[in-house]
């Protein structure tokens, strides 16, 4: 007897390949990024989500181009999922005038009021009540758009986190907080960090209807997203969601990751969110390996092509280097 998972990518092939080219985009975008670091080409840090792949992409594949989002120094799978340039990524990363920010804000600031991308952010939960805010605009506008908060585990011990949990909570605001659990932040575990077994315990203190999941299982992620979303549409709200998964990298460039094992590691990768994927769409026959190498071969190919271009492109000039910098 087939299961679940493969009854339903059987009966929408179109809808998850999308899904699961995206995962591949955002994978391969950040290894492309790893590789440029080594040539130093890139000045500066960033902040990697490879093994998050399917948080990203199965709850952002539930909102419109009309919802918000707001991200954290962890944000290039947020942007991309939201429909923000590669191009202007790449180009913001390497410092570039073409740059999403016109290369002065780098990795950890990227914004796109185009797709309603509200902003990463560099400091930890600094989003929280800036969604928040976004939420209660939409409430007040008596609009159907709603706001995905993501953020990590560590930055739901910030008072910006509680602050914002009640606010949205006495106000019924039509936010998602969806913290991705991916077990550190920075280099401390979620298990000495907290005396809990699950973020999602947090939102009983506030009324908030939560949720944990397994985060790695982009048909999970998308199911409970989808339903969240149509909620937020009639009036519900806020809700709280632990996406349980696992950073592949150190916390930035400088983290080698000394505080854990390389047999955890091990452990965790078995559960990768886009070989589960694929793997279900070798069993249903939708595609085959080599299908898939091919694929993924096509997506390395123009993102080197990408990046060549963006090479390409000018520095910022000292004019547009003190551009949108003060408020006239």
């Amino acid at each position: 007897m087939k299961n679940k998972t493969i009854e339903k990518m059987e009966q929408h092939p179109n809808h998850f390949k999308k899904l699961l080219r995206k995962m591949w985009e955002i994978r391969i975008f950040e290894e492309t990024l790893e590789q440029l670091y080594a040539k130093n080409k890139i000045h500066g840090t960033f902040h990697l989500c490879i093994g998050q792949e399917a948080a990203a992409v199965g709850s952002i594949a539930c909102l419109s181009q009309e919802d918000w989002i707001a991200s954290t120094h962890r944000n290039h799978g947020h942007s991309l999922a939201k429909g923000t340039s590669m191009r202007a990524m790449f180009a913001e990363i390497l410092g570039k005038s073409t740059g999403i920010n016109g290369g002065k804000g780098g990795s950890m600031h990227i914004s796109d009021a185009k797709n309603h991308h509200l902003g990463s952010n560099g400091v930890v939960g600094g989003n929280f009540p800036i969604a928040a805010g976004a939420a209660l605009s939409m409430k007040m506008q008596n609009k159907k758009q709603v706001v995905f908060c993501f953020a990590g585990e560590g930055a739901t011990n910030e008072g910006s986190f509680h602050e914002a949990m009640n606010l949205a909570s006495i106000w019924q605001l039509p936010i998602t907080f969806f913290i991705e659990n991916n077990q550190y932040g920075m280099s401390s575990a979620f298990k000495k960090m907290t005396r809990l077994d699950s973020i999602a315990q947090r939102g009983s203190s506030y009324g908030v209807e939560s949720f944990s999941i397994d985060g790695n299982d982009l048909m999970s992620v998308e199911q409970l997203s989808k339903r969240l979303v149509q909620r937020m549409r009639h009036g519900e709200g806020p809700f709280l969601v632990e996406a349980k998964t696992y950073r592949y990298r150190g916390h930035s460039k400088s983290d080698s990751c000394l505080y854990r094992s390389k047999e955890e590691e091990g452990r965790q990768q078995a559960y990768d969110p886009i070989r589960r994927v694929e793997a279900n769409f070798i069993e249903s026959k939708i595609m085959n390996k080599m299908d898939i190498f091919e694929e993924k071969q096509i997506i390395r190919e123009k993102i080197w092509q990408l990046v060549q271009e963006v090479e390409g492109d000018s520095l910022p000039s000292d004019q547009e280097l003190l551009a949108n910098i003060y408020a006239k």
